[in-house]
């Protein structure tokens, strides 16, 4: 079976710790529960949580990220110690629907070329925190049975309060009789009452060929562009992943699974799930995670308070505070959110202003992952930048070129092998070069330790735009 698991969404309610670059189920948002060591991402998580499968079903896991989040996904499978079968990745998002038939897609061709009958598909989010793992592995089972007999599933997890935030499912004995969008209170405490709603995980389990049969009857426009967009994508497919075509993906229609499919096929059954289970939509479900005080303050143990309570802090510095109560203080090295407990969801309102005023700010932190390694930026100005750059062992950047700008690089530690147009170099630490404006260069790691560099950017424009690749490992553009 495949374990196809949905890293798509931007976390937008939860900046400045999530940024497109690393959205929430990448970033290190859970406090760790050795102090010695990081928590592991809800991606991680996701992974771990579901690699009984492995074992109890030959399961293998697909992942299905945007373009940019690939190498993140890789690496952070890789420490710890879960292989990445295949992946799907998008250049445009565009919702779970277009996202679950790539998978079906994918999985059903495979079968179909290796001539096996093994298409059932365990579709999750990346991005969701479950505790009690023997009750999930006990619904998941239910699930893979009940998809085995050629029904969609969806999973509904009891309510333990009437959250307005979550749409819901009404169902009975396995059989969905309607699916709610996200209720009002007054709604959500007559469906707690009533016993009978789930609250909708957006988990889902299906065989691809029945998922994409009654896409055919139901919503056979998703189907069919899904068709055009991954059939143009064959020229971008490698051993390790397939990039959807970006030109084709602005065609796709943007809309959920739910809308384009649950909500109307006869198909679907629906298992009722009785863990705890938390979205981690907002700020306020993240504190849930953290421990608290005698005065229910929630932080990393980096809160010092004088009369302050039911407040919400996380920073990597010491935050002092008197008289505080009710108030969320998310500190980053760029950005200091501080918002009124309640308000976490105007957020994302927050975001798409700094997408106009500050667009670098929602993008990324001031470090940011490349394939290669990392690049943290020290110092800017108008005509200058000062950046760190960490590059992985036997790593390299593109062989590239800029229009605006000079570099100066400084090894500080490892070993680099450097060309400048024809010229090779072999710098060691404390040694430095200089690459001139529209001069072809490349930097590499030839070592196995880290090397890490300063580099010193001289232009009228520093903008990470300003990147001509001429060739590239990572088959980025």
């Amino acid at each position: 079976m495949t374990i196809s698991i949905l890293c798509g969404g931007s976390g937008t309610r939860l900046f400045p710790i999530s940024r497109e670059l690393m959205p929430k189920q990448f970033a290190n948002l859970l406090p760790s529960k050795n102090p010695q060591t990081s928590s592991c991402s809800l991606f991680q998580e996701t992974l771990l949580r579901n690699d009984f499968l492995r074992k109890t079903h030959q399961g293998h896991f697909q992942i299905i990220t945007n373009d940019n989040h690939y190498f993140i996904a890789q690496e952070q499978a890789h420490k710890i110690n879960i292989p990445l079968a295949e992946c799907i990745l998008e250049s445009l998002g565009k919702n779970t629907a277009p996202a679950l038939t790539f998978a079906a897609l994918k999985v059903f061709e495979s079968c179909s070329l290796a001539k096996i009958n093994d298409d059932i598909i365990l579709a999750l989010p990346s991005d969701h925190l479950i505790k009690n793992t023997t009750a999930y592995e006990q619904a998941i089972l239910q699930g893979i049975e009940l998809a085995q007999k050629g029904f969609l599933v969806t999973f509904g997890i009891k309510p333990n309060c009437p959250h307005t935030g979550y749409g819901y499912i009404k169902a009975k004995d396995n059989k969905v009789e309607r699916f709610i969008e996200k209720p009002s209170i007054k709604d959500a405490k007559a469906y707690i009452e009533n016993g009978s709603y789930l609250w909708n995980s957006g988990m889902f389990c299906f065989r691809a060929e029945v998922l994409l049969q009654e896409l055919k009857t139901h919503s056979p426009e998703v189907l069919e562009q899904c068709k055009l967009t991954f059939e143009s994508s064959k020229g971008n497919e490698t051993k390790d992943f397939i990039r959807l075509d970006a030109q084709r993906s602005t065609n796709l229609p943007d809309i959920s699974i739910d809308y384009a499919l649950m909500e109307k096929s006869q198909k679907v059954a629906c298992v009722s799930c009785d863990f705890m289970w938390n979205d981690i939509g907002s700020f306020e479900s993240l504190s849930e995670e953290y421990p608290t005080d005698e005065a229910k303050n929630a932080s990393k143990n980096t809160f010092i308070q004088k009369e302050c309570k039911n407040n919400f802090v996380i920073s990597n510095k010491l935050v002092a505070g008197i008289g505080l109560e009710d108030l969320m203080i998310i500190d980053e090295n760029d950005c200091l959110l501080i918002a009124k407990k309640g308000y976490s969801q105007q957020v994302k309102d927050i975001v798409a202003t700094l997408k106009n005023t500050h667009p670098e700010l929602t993008k990324t932190h001031k470090s940011t992952h490349r394939p290669w390694g990392t690049y943290t930026i020290l110092l800017e100005s108008q005509n200058y930048k000062i950046k760190q750059i960490v590059v992985k062992p036997k790593g390299r950047l593109s062989l590239q070129k800029h229009y605006h700008r000079n570099e100066h690089w400084i090894i500080v530690s490892g070993s680099a092998h450097i060309t400048i147009g024809e010229a090779q170099k072999f710098l060691k630490a404390n040694q430095s070069t200089y690459i001139p404006m529209g001069e072809v260069h490349r930097l590499e790691n030839p070592g196995i330790l880290p090397l890490v560099l300063i580099e010193v950017q001289m232009g009228e424009y520093l903008g990470e735009d300003d990147i001509v690749r001429l060739d590239d490992d990572y088959k980025r553009k």
